[in-house]
């Protein structure tokens, strides 16, 4: 007697969702970029062909939206999501006042005459720019990519996920970049804060902000009088103790803020600076002291881990080549020391494989078919040998459902949220491209 062959379900393949991503996402995102790098080449050509490539994206998204299946896991992952929001709000909030915290206290002339930290990466690039053909050294200088570009980019990945090209909930992968982003940007603030570093650009400080020319009176107390006399610094550290006498320097201004007041000795305001602690930190921008690690960088690794991760291909082997000509561009503008990217690129990578738990891109209903099907062996066999159709087909139709999502939620309120989330993400794209564009 012939043995009996065991039916498996037939399973989702990952092909032809990758031939439907190589053929749309990955020709959408080059595209992005090739549109935006057209600013500089043809400014004409720019203007008409990005308006439309948006229009084209948008349409496209709202287009599927109403055929997506899996708008109940999307939303059973909105808490996490608006979590990781506040969350990478909180540390945001925290990073610009450490910001201008480094910014500020060791005043302007320390600014002036802190000679930048020697760095081989900005020697090396120069040295190559000695001996590499000039169309090369034009291309490692181009600005082919910014910041809001690697933005757009996981955005872009993130509403893939109305065609299939990446595994559902895409709310689920937001809330992982997000949450990656906070743990990322709350470990830079701890570094940089830990030790104040000049800045490769000498004159940043005195042409973006408008900070008192003396040290802080901590600095005064504890820095300047063991600056640069190795006796005294040899003194300090035999004592453990500050011993030196305070230079006279002018008062500190304190404005009333407030509840808020205890940030007037972190921040250090003018009086010419604007009434509110809020509005001096929306002058921090991205600092003026080197900054241990590099944020761009971050957010550019967090991208490409991202793309890697969820949907990998030749458009994710072009992002991590459009990473790293973004580190030797930092480097070579000198906006940080090659250090800042190195940490960067290695902090980015292991804290995106840190948080796979928020989201990951194995098919978890995959893998509940299985278990099932594991589970039913036996019992599909015995209904195999006894030709029991009816028996298979419900053993197969179990295993089937296993790997289905529980909806919980009813029609109405899955369109409203579907819909809510459509015009919340677009409002976010339109806020990031405004508010970014300028690197």
């Amino acid at each position: 007697m012939a043995k009996a062959r065991v039916l498996r379900p037939k399973l989702p393949r990952a092909s032809s969702r990758r031939l439907l991503g190589f053929g749309g996402l990955g020709i959408a995102a080059a595209a992005y970029v090739g549109v935006d790098y057209l600013r500089y080449l043809s400014p004409a050509w720019h203007d008409w062909l990005q308006p439309a490539l948006w229009a084209a994206l948008a349409l496209a998204a709202a287009a599927r939206a109403p055929f997506y299946r899996h708008w109940s896991a999307e939303l059973r992952a909105a808490l996490p999501f608006l979590g990781s929001i506040a969350f990478m709000l909180a540390a945001f909030l925290c990073e610009a006042i450490s910001v201008r915290f480094v910014s500020a206290v060791m005043g302007l002339q320390w600014h002036r005459s802190a000679a930048p930290l020697p760095d081989t990466g900005q020697w090396l690039l120069l040295s190559l720019n000695e001996k590499l053909p000039q169309s090369i050294v034009n291309l490692l200088r181009a600005h082919v990519i910014t910041l809001h570009h690697y933005l757009m980019l996981f955005i872009m990945l993130g509403f893939s996920v109305l065609f299939d090209c990446i595994k559902a909930p895409g709310l689920g992968i937001a809330t992982r970049y997000m949450f990656t982003m906070a743990i990322g940007r709350l470990l830079r603030t701890i570094t940089f804060v830990a030790t104040i570093l000049p800045s490769a650009r000498p004159w940043c400080a005195e042409a973006r902000y408008r900070i008192p020319p003396h040290p802080h009176p901590w600095a005064q107390k504890y820095y300047v009088p063991y600056a640069s006399d190795s006796n005294a610094i040899r003194r300090v550290i035999t004592h453990d103790m500050a011993y030196a006498a305070v230079q006279a320097y002018p008062d500190e201004y304190r404005p009333d803020w407030g509840r808020m007041s205890f940030l007037v000795d972190i921040l250090r305001p003018t009086p010419g600076e604007g009434p509110s602690w809020y509005h001096l930190l929306k002058k921090a921008s991205g600092g003026c002291n080197d900054l241990m690690y590099s944020g761009h960088m971050l957010v550019a690794v967090l991208t490409a881990m991202a793309w890697t991760e969820a949907y990998g291909g030749w458009i994710s082997v072009a992002i991590w080549l459009l990473v790293l000509h973004s580190a030797q561009r930092e480097i070579r503008e000198r906006h940080h020391y090659s250090v800042d990217c190195v940490v960067a690129i290695y902090v980015g990578i292991l804290l995106w494989r840190m948080t796979g738990f928020i989201w990951s891109a194995r098919d978890a209903s995959r893998t509940r078919r299985l278990a099932k099907l594991d589970e039913v062996q036996s019992r599909l066999l015995h209904a195999a040998k006894d030709s029991d159709i009816d028996e298979i087909r419900d053993l197969l139709k179990e295993v089937e459902l296993a790997g289905q999502e529980k909806q919980g939620f009813s029609q109405r309120a899955i369109l409203a949220f579907a819909a809510g989330t459509i015009i919340f993400t677009l409002s976010c794209v339109l806020l990031a491209f405004t508010m970014t564009s300028d690197g």
